[in-house]
């Protein structure tokens, strides 16, 4: 069902200007700003419904005076970031917030991971990105 990711030679990394929000997990850094830019200009990211308890939360501190202001009618961004594997990108604060609300679910984007790795920010991290994502293939 998955398959092999191959290295795009021609590959551009997403340029990071000041003023963009980027997710770095390690090595891997993406540009959420652009991320978003792209989800709005397309219709290839579906929007579904996901289940909060479902949902690997643990990579980001919350600002607990944030919390408050922020509104969780906007969608989460997931990335699936092993084969069928999601986590969050962003929405860290929004997911907390539903989550002490009780919410059970919340409206996410799923995006595979031909979709996010185009917002990679480094061309070693895209290289890495593919020898990782076949690594879980084996």
């Amino acid at each position: 069902m998955f398959e092999m990711l191959k290295i795009d030679p021609d590959f551009i990394p997403c340029p990071a200007e000041e003023g963009d929000e980027l997710f770095p997990n390690g090595i891997f850094v993406f540009n959420v700003t652009r991320m978003i830019e792209y989800i709005q200009e397309s219709d290839e990211v579906i929007l579904e419904e996901v289940m909060i308890n479902d949902i690997n939360h643990h990579f980001s501190s919350i600002n607990e005076s944030h919390l408050d202001t922020v509104d969780i009618s906007r969608p989460i961004i997931l990335a699936e970031i092993a084969p069928g594997r999601y986590n969050l990108i962003d929405g860290h604060h929004r997911l907390e917030k539903a989550r002490r609300m009780g919410k059970e679910s919340m409206q996410a984007y799923k995006m595979n991971v031909l979709q996010h790795v185009q917002f990679l920010t480094s061309k070693e991290a895209y290289q890495s990105y593919v020898e990782y994502w076949n690594n879980k293939l084996k």
